[in-house]
């Protein structure tokens, strides 16, 4: 693990009481760094400067310290998206930063992006704690997007695959498997998504 920076999560932050939070914030850094499955309770609490039995008085165990890290991301995801769907530009400009944020989301926050998808395999929907869901922001930018529809097409059924698109580009990036020279992952994205929306009949005003 690299040093401690000091931060919200750092040792002297847990001295003034915010145990929770450093917890969290360790687990967090372990799966960045070493996935789901490469940390324990012990390692946390040792990350930390606390025994393993104080861990307990936040969480229940393991498990619902990874869920807790999985939810902090999927708000974290939800708060990136809804700026993007609401910031400035034609509908499909929107649509478009929507994706940039999150492949930038999946690069920057590694632990967050990791939990979310792996922890109890709970990807689609989003915690019902989670407002706005991620989900549901983009069935509603697709429907903003093409408000003709997709020839009968379920929006939230092409959500999935969109939502499926953008975590195979997300992983494929992550790992170096991209093709170079090629485009960026963020062309491939956009490319990938306009195929997706037009094969399913899918029109926008805005495009050609």
């Amino acid at each position: 693990m690299r040093p401690w920076r000091e931060g919200p999560g750092d040792r002297r932050s847990y001295h003034h009481g915010n145990l929770k939070e450093a917890l969290i914030e360790a687990a967090r850094r372990f799966i960045a760094e070493r996935g789901i499955g490469g940390f324990t309770l012990v390692d946390a609490a040792r990350l930390v400067g606390v025994t393993p039995a104080a861990l307990y008085r936040h969480f229940r165990g393991r498990e619902a310290l990874l869920e807790e890290v999985a939810g902090r991301g999927f708000a974290d995801l939800a708060d990136r998206l809804a700026r993007a769907l609401t910031s400035r530009g034609t509908p499909l400009e929107r649509f478009t930063r929507m994706g940039e944020a999150y492949l930038t989301f999946a690069e920057e926050e590694p632990g967050y992006y990791a939990a979310i998808f792996e922890v109890r395999g709970q990807a689609v929907p989003a915690p019902a704690s989670v407002r706005p869901n991620p989900f549901d922001l983009l069935v509603e930018a697709l429907r903003s997007t093409f408000p003709d529809g997709f020839d009968g097409v379920d929006p939230r059924f092409l959500a999935l695959e969109v939502w499926a698109l953008s975590h195979g580009i997300a992983t494929l990036a992550a790992a170096g498997q991209l093709p170079k020279p090629g485009p960026d992952k963020y062309e491939l994205l956009r490319a990938g998504v306009l195929a997706l929306v037009h094969g399913a009949g899918g029109r926008s005003r805005e495009m050609p």
